[in-house]
């Protein structure tokens, strides 16, 4: 018994040192690395929410500057309606989601409303992943098409529901589509994945909603939304255009200047 004791004091104390080093972390450092990175807090508001607090407890709320204005923007898309942007997953400046590296792309919650057909912001898994709006018999099912390729993984995020809830609710075809189309009148949307069988289902034409492949995780049980990368890469090369013509100006300056 003596040992267990000593054992559990021990590992008891290890979790003491880890949670208050995190919890440091957190508050203290995270918020000041991230801007190092060219990120930012997710800005919240009456209509911007995380899902859950364990998104902002495990720092999965940074993003670019350019993607906070894409929401701001698309929450004044959404004034008047009771509709609410639910965000799932950003990015963590220092563990990124697989393909959230960047801080341009951030994972949206699917609109549900109740049997009468009454919009609300409650969803139907704890985590807000997992919880999949499948194809109909008479829709196309891209799903089963990754699934018989031998793309096993795509359908993981089952496993990460944490528990399945409000069963009553269903898919809000009008509350989602609404969503989707405020996002896409803002010009520095570059891309938005959503399950072809959803796209079909609402009717939506716009370009830049695209099909994420095989190699990913459905999209059926969320939106994912990222920046115009072209506008980006443009700003980039601007960038490094005037820094080379900086530095090009400072060694001429040196090389010939009057002795």
């Amino acid at each position: 018994m003596g040992i267990i004791h000593l054992v559990s004091l021990i590992i008891y104390k290890n979790v003491i040192i880890f949670v208050s080093l995190y919890i440091f972390s957190t508050l203290l450092i995270v918020p000041f690395v991230a801007p190092i990175g060219g990120r930012e807090k997710v800005k919240h508001s009456k209509k911007i929410k995380p899902t859950n607090h364990m998104t902002v407890l495990l720092n999965r709320n940074y993003v670019k500057p350019k993607l906070n204005k894409l929401l701001i923007e698309t929450e004044k898309e959404l004034k008047g309606t009771n509709i609410e942007i639910h965000y799932l997953d950003a990015n963590f400046p220092l563990l990124p989601h697989l393909s959230h590296n960047d801080g341009a792309k951030i994972d949206l919650s699917l609109i549900y409303e109740t049997q009468k057909g009454i919009i609300t912001n409650k969803q139907r898994s704890i985590s807000r992943y997992g919880y999949f709006e499948v194809p109909k018999p008479t829709e196309y099912n891209q799903i089963e098409r990754c699934l018989k390729s031998g793309y096993f993984q795509y359908n993981y995020p089952q496993y990460l529901t944490f528990g399945k809830i409000n069963k009553d609710l269903r898919f809000s075809e009008t509350g989602t589509k609404k969503l989707i189309k405020s996002i896409l009148r803002n010009d520095d949307l570059g891309k938005l994945f959503i399950e072809p069988h959803k796209k079909n289902r609402m009717n939506l034409k716009d370009s830049r909603i695209k099909y994420h492949g095989c190699r990913a995780v459905r999209h059926d049980d969320h939106i994912h939304i990222q920046l115009n990368e072209r506008i980006t890469q443009v700003y980039k090369n601007v960038v490094r255009t005037l820094r080379l013509q900086k530095l090009v100006h400072f060694v001429c300056t040196f090389v010939f200047r009057e002795k």
